[in-house]
């Protein structure tokens, strides 16, 4: 990101937002992109964003049925683009690293995926979590082929930079999700 002149009055305008923790009560939507406060972690934000998320999914796993979770990721998404796109303009970046709605939803639909019958509490979950945490955070964070293509591809302002924001960790989940499909193939 190239330096701002903030003497100059149009370039400080533009200049990027920093997110922090007045920014993100300014709006619902800050509350959501930045996942509840996860965002705005110093240090690797999307990796705490999708521990959040973990830890989150395994206390709404107590409550929630596998149709209540084909309901809530759905929903989850579309609030999410609208809290995604709101978020990225008011912080005047394409896609902020403290947004972390895309880590929480995505890593949710991973565990719900490979989360063994018998619920996310039981200790072959925790492992098989562990393991799929491992393989999504290495896809989000490396971002090989589909990824990459996926993260380049729908860059933008307006809502399609909110679906960007989603669409590359969407396709990280999708390989996360092959990965664990081959695993019970071969093994």
């Amino acid at each position: 990101m190239n330096p701002v002149d903030v003497s100059d009055p149009a370039s400080a305008a533009a200049a990027p937002v920093r997110a922090s923790a007045r920014f993100m009560w300014r709006h619902p939507a800050h509350w959501i992109a930045l996942g509840f406060g996860s965002g705005l972690s110093p240090v690797a934000p999307g990796t705490v964003g999708t521990l959040w998320g973990w830890v989150s999914f395994v206390v709404l796993d107590l409550w929630l049925t596998d149709p209540q979770w084909a309901v809530v990721l759905p929903a989850g998404f579309a609030i999410g683009w609208w809290a995604c796109t709101v978020t990225a303009r008011h912080l005047r970046q394409a896609d902020p690293g403290a947004i972390v709605w895309d880590e929480i939803l995505c890593f949710w639909l991973v565990l719900w995926m490979v989360t063994p019958p018998g619920g996310a509490q039981t200790w072959s979950a925790a492992w098989t979590q562990l393991c799929a945490f491992a393989w999504f955070r290495f896809f989000d964070a490396v971002k090989p082929g589909p990824v990459a293509w996926a993260d380049a591809r729908c860059k933008g302002g307006g809502w399609r930079g909110g679906f960007g924001i989603l669409f590359d960790d969407l396709v990280a989940a999708g390989c996360t999700l092959l990965v664990f499909a081959l695993w019970r193939v071969w093994w």
